[in-house]
C-alpha cells in the first residue's frame, strides 16, 4: 500500500491523528522514502505526486500494489483492456519492477512485480492496519473481471462495491479501528478508507 499524495505533510497528519500511524524516512532506503508503520509494524509507504515521475493531473488515491510474475505483460493486458498507463514500468532499483495505471472505470492502481521485496507483513486483528482493498465504482462486476484478467488470478484480498452516489471511482482501504462497522472516512485529498472494528 502506498499513499499517493499532491501533500505528503499534511496527509502523513492526518492519518496520524485519525489512525494512529507513524510517518518516518527511511534512512536505510536508497529512495529515502517515507515509510508508515503501526505498533512498529511497517504497513505502507508514501509517495509525492508532485515527483516528476507521475503524469500531471494524476489523482491522490490509495496505490495498492497487485502482484503479477511479469508486469510488462500485465501492463499490455490492462491497456489493452482500456486502462491508460500512467507510469510505464520501471525497475524500483533493487526492489523489483513496478508500473502504475488508471482502470477503464477511473481507479488508479499499481503492478508489482517482486524482486528483493515481497512486501510487508503484521499480525492479523493488529489496530489501525490495514484489514482489506476495496475498490467502489459505478460496474463493480466488470471492474472485478478486469482485475481478474489483468493480474491472471482472483483477488481474495478485495471486495469490489458499487460506489456512493456521484463519488469518484476509487481504491479504498478498510482498516481495523474503533467506529461503527463499515463507516467510510476521507481525507481532506480524497482518500478514502472504511472502518472495521
Amino acid at each position: 500500500m502506498d499513499l499517493e499524495t499532491h501533500d505528503p505533510d499534511g496527509t502523513a497528519a492526518y492519518f496520524s491523528q485519525t489512525l494512529g500511524w507513524r510517518f518516518e524516512v527511511d534512512e536505510q532506503d536508497w529512495r529515502k522514502a517515507v515509510k508508515i508503520s503501526v505498533d512498529g509494524h511497517l504497513i505502507g509507504g508514501v509517495s509525492d505526486l508532485t515527483n516528476p515521475v507521475y503524469s500531471p493531473g494524476t489523482p491522490a488515491h490509495i496505490a495498492y500494489y497487485l502482484a503479477v510474475d511479469d508486469v510488462d505483460r500485465s501492463t499490455a493486458t490492462a491497456e489493452a483492456n482500456g486502462a491508460r498507463v500512467v507510469v510505464p514500468p520501471f525497475e524500483a532499483g533493487d526492489q523489483g519492477r513496478l508500473a502504475t495505471v488508471i482502470d477503464p472505470f477511473g481507479a488508479a492502481f499499481s503492478l508489482w512485480q517482486r524482486a528483493g521485496f515481497a512486501g510487508w507483513t503484521f499480525p492479523p486483528g493488529l489496530p489501525g492496519a490495514p484489514r482489506r482493498v476495496v475498490l467502489a465504482c459505478a460496474r463493480p462486476d466488470d471492474a472485478r473481471r478486469f482485475y481478474e484478467e489483468t493480474t491472471g488470478a482472483p483477488l481474495p484480498g478485495a471486495d469490489f462495491v458499487l460506489s456512493a452516489g456521484s463519488a469518484p471511482p476509487r481504491w479504498e482501504l478498510a482498516v481495523e479501528a474503533p467506529g461503527p462497522c463499515g463507516e467510510r472516512v476521507s481525507s481532506p485529498e480524497g482518500l478514502t478508507f472504511r472502518v472495521y472494528g
